[in-house]
């Protein structure tokens, strides 16, 4: 090949490479943009609507009526299940222990952060067993559940120090037995309120209700809605709603990291039913 033939192949190479993207790359870029655009202002919109509504509020709550459980599967990708994503929180039984006295410092680990919540919980919760259909309560507390492997060096370390050193391995666990009557006074129950348009642009709305089940009265409703500004993308293995969460009104736990939504159902009905402190 003649050395001018080289030269100019080079030349066109670099050229190529100079050269933006294509008309129809650059038509998709638009597209994107015009549609992120106009989910934004879809989900500005639904904004104005969002909030925590408290109507009134009872005092020296014991337990509550779990009137609806979360979904055993998490849905992180699917854009058109109406199992309100916002509202996600702990699934089946670690949603209802939640809500039960002690799960939360349990469950907390490290030192909290100055002026970080500390959550009660109640002292039972009640649920409907899907399987039987029957009404439980649910209370719980610190077990022992397994002993410590003292061939491990670390524990052989801290019996050396400590002749009294506890080898057993403690966990917050459920106990739960036919519940007796009459039922808690007051329930808790979730609605996914997205509509089709809204998914259309991945945005999940989200009624949180406390109910006075003696009176049918709502005490309180928290409406919620959450946008995924990557409209759906799973590049990388994004998780479209996970990631949603960062962009939510109200926000989930501005201290703690904005994708941290367990326990926010219990955050939210406590500023409403007031546990009761003593047994």
């Amino acid at each position: 090949m003649k050395r001018t033939t080289i030269g100019a192949l080079l030349f066109s190479l670099l050229l190529a490479g100079c050269v933006g993207p294509s008309a129809g790359e650059k038509a998709q870029q638009e597209a994107a943009q015009a549609r992120l655009t106009k989910a934004e202002a879809m989900f500005q919109e639904r904004c104005k609507t969002a909030g925590e509504f408290i109507y009134r509020t009872a005092e020296n709550v014991e337990g509550v009526f779990l009137l609806k459980l979360r979904p055993g599967d998490i849905n992180r990708g699917e854009q058109y299940r109406m199992d309100d994503p916002y509202g996600r929180d702990l699934r089946n039984e670690g949603y209802i222990e939640t809500f039960v006295r002690g799960s939360f410092q349990a469950n907390t680990t490290g030192t909290p952060k100055p002026g970080s919540p500390q959550y009660l919980g109640y002292h039972y919760a009640d649920a409907i067993d899907p399987k039987d259909g029957k009404r439980y309560r649910y209370t719980g507390g610190m077990k022992v559940v397994g002993r410590k492997d003292t061939n491990a060096k670390g524990v052989q370390m801290a019996m050396e120090r400590n002749p009294d050193y506890d080898l057993n391995i403690y966990s917050f666990v459920l106990d739960k037995v036919p519940a007796p009557d009459p039922a808690p006074r007051y329930g808790v129950t979730y609605d996914d309120i997205s509509t089709r348009e809204e998914r259309d642009y991945w945005i999940a709305g989200s009624s949180l209700k406390v109910i006075d089940l003696k009176t049918n009265e709502v005490m309180a409703e928290r409406i919620g809605y959450m946008m995924d500004r990557g409209q759906g993308s799973k590049a990388g293995g994004r998780s479209p709603w996970l990631l949603a969460a960062d962009n939510a009104c109200p926000e989930f736990f501005p201290r703690r990291g904005s994708t941290v939504q367990p326990y926010q159902t219990l955050v939210f009905v406590e500023k409403t039913l007031k546990p009761k402190m003593e047994k």
